[in-house]
């Protein structure tokens, strides 16, 4: 009886042993110093402690392959739905069975085997030079009123290669064609720098028109920098497509590895992203809108740009057309 009982003693203290040592590995693309506040909030709520790997997203998807099964990895977190589809290409990631997330995360997105967890929209932002009414859509940036006016990041780029596909899915390869050729000849300068450079080029006057991720702008709107205010000024941000299709949004998603060794951890990240505290820090931290309903923020950048309508194509349809348009912005001469 005494041996009996030392060893369920052993046990217990071996359980709660490793109930203490539960950990999530997470691999992560995001390169935002305020999601750690999300992770620790995380640990603080579950008692998981998160081991984190940031790189770059092909850097990642090259290690979960070359570690092959014995992968550490639980969850691969990363930006744009082409990013995510290329995991799932490579055949990366577990069907998630969570009512949860499935209740929390609206149908257009999510997949089968990833969930987008916050949004960031594709604008236009022009200088107050320019009439407002003249970029109301998407389609009106190759209209050649707008000829040596327009500023924007590479076609390759991936917020660039989105939105094409969401034109795509809506109007077919011809559409996307026009539009790509329309844009290359308005045309201030060769598309150079990310999207932050291209909003300071218009407010400088360098351009009169631009596409940026709806973030980067409201960071510059919540600078204290006396020159981004200034900035700010001379700049004003459109909705497009606000009576068609709505503006496009791309997202930032999670999904579980196939060969995730803490698996239920994992699950309970992905639904604690979900969760109502998780979602202001995308929105608080980092200026991205939430993607469960009715989430209050206090983010007075987000605030001040009000609400829209947006897009609602499957973030899967975004991913499966993008190597068709890298080709159609080729033939345009979008490098």
């Amino acid at each position: 009886m005494k041996l009996l009982q030392i060893a369920t003693l052993v046990t217990a203290t071996l359980a709660a042993g490793a109930a203490q040592a539960q950990v999530l590995n997470l691999y992560s693309a995001r390169h935002y110093q305020t999601d750690q506040a999300l992770y620790d909030n995380f640990t603080k709520q579950t008692g998981i402690k998160i081991n984190r790997i940031e790189a770059g997203e092909n850097e990642l998807l090259e290690r979960i392959k070359n570690e092959g099964a014995n992968s550490p990895a639980d969850v691969l977190l990363t930006v744009d739905a082409a990013r995510l589809a290329k995991a799932d290409e490579l055949n990366l990631f577990a069907q998630v069975q969570s009512p949860t997330l499935n209740a929390r995360v609206p149908a257009h997105l999510r997949t089968a085997d990833w969930y987008a967890f916050s949004t960031r929209a594709r604008v236009i932002v022009h200088n107050k030079s320019v009439n407002g009414a003249d970029v109301q859509n998407y389609e009106d940036l190759a209209n050649p009123r707008l000829k040596g006016k327009v500023c924007v990041r590479s076609g390759a780029h991936p917020y660039n290669l989105s939105l094409g596909a969401a034109l795509y899915e809506r109007g077919g390869e011809q559409k996307v064609l026009n539009w790509a050729k329309g844009l290359v000849a308005n045309f201030a300068r060769a598309p150079k720098g990310g999207d932050t450079d291209q909003i300071k080029a218009v407010a400088a006057g360098e351009c009169g028109v631009a596409l940026a991720n709806s973030y980067y702008v409201a960071r510059l709107m919540r600078s204290d920098k006396p020159e981004d205010k200034k900035l700010m000024e001379s700049v004003s941000v459109v909705w497009p497509n606000q009576k068609g299709a709505g503006t496009h949004v791309n997202i930032s998603g999670a999904g579980v590895l196939k060969t995730a060794p803490n698996k239920d951890a994992a699950i309970k990240f992905l639904e604690y992203l979900a969760s109502d505290a998780a979602q202001v820090y995308f929105a608080d931290g980092n200026n991205e809108w939430p993607v469960v309903a009715g989430v209050k923020t206090s983010n007075p950048a987000l605030a001040k740009l009000g609400s829209f309508k947006q897009d609602d194509i499957n973030v899967g349809k975004l991913a499966k057309h993008q190597a068709a348009v890298q080709k159609i912005y080729d033939r345009a001469g979008w490098q």
